[in-house]
């Protein structure tokens, strides 16, 4: 927990909620230790696509389709979504998902590893991404993802803070976790030092970065 706790509480006790087909999606997914995008960053969503009104958003990492079918539900009319996701598993129910939620028709899910698909993908088709995928990948998902971006886009990335460990030396981290908080410090690194990006790290949830493509 990076956020005091009772914060977090009283925030979410002020959350306005989902459909029902989403709240179902989310008890499921939570029954079934899938993880899915806090209340806090659902919220921090839903104002960034009402700020940004995009018409053509990337997801990387779409699990069981909870977020997809949210973003869907607070885009503007017209704007399309494209997911990826690599684990056969996932890819099955989030389909489920999507037909359940009535958004086959502005979801499009591409199954596969992001770093065979990103390559296909054309030149600045994208003016929103939200990545949330394997944490380890970010900084390796990242050449492709700047080139489909256009100008202007917004790219938000869940989970950098990693429960507050993204501070700790490498040795105070378990031995298992210590190639994804290499991989996490220098993406958190490379974003805030770009040319090419305007980047803010934001404290919610696990953590988020906000970039804006110049």
């Amino acid at each position: 927990m990076i956020v005091n706790e009772r914060i977090v509480a009283y925030i979410n006790s002020l959350d306005t909620g989902n459909r029902e087909v989403l709240k179902d999606i989310e008890t499921q997914a939570r029954k079934e230790l899938v993880p899915i995008i806090r209340k806090e960053m659902e919220n921090f969503l839903k104002v960034m696509l009402a700020l940004k009104q995009p018409q053509s958003i990337l997801e990387v990492g779409t699990a069981v389709g909870y977020s997809a079918i949210l973003m869907s539900d607070n885009m503007p009319s017209g704007c399309h979504i494209t997911t990826i996701e690599n684990y056969d598993k996932r890819i099955e129910k989030a389909k489920e998902n999507i037909r359940k939620a009535g958004r086959d028709d502005v979801i499009t899910l591409l199954e596969g590893d992001a770093l065979e698909i990103l390559p296909s993908l054309p030149d600045e088709e994208f003016d929103f991404l939200f990545m949330d995928a394997a944490k380890g990948q970010y900084i390796n998902f990242l050449p492709q993802v700047l080139r489909v971006l256009k100008p202007g886009a917004v790219m938000i990335s869940d989970n950098v803070l990693q429960e507050g460990d993204i501070v700790e030396s490498r040795y105070a981290v378990t031995r298992r976790n210590r190639t994804i908080h290499a991989r996490m410090r220098e993406y958190m690194y490379t974003l805030t030092h770009m040319d090419e990006l305007v980047t803010s790290i934001v404290p919610i949830g696990d953590g988020i970065t906000v970039s804006v493509k110049k």
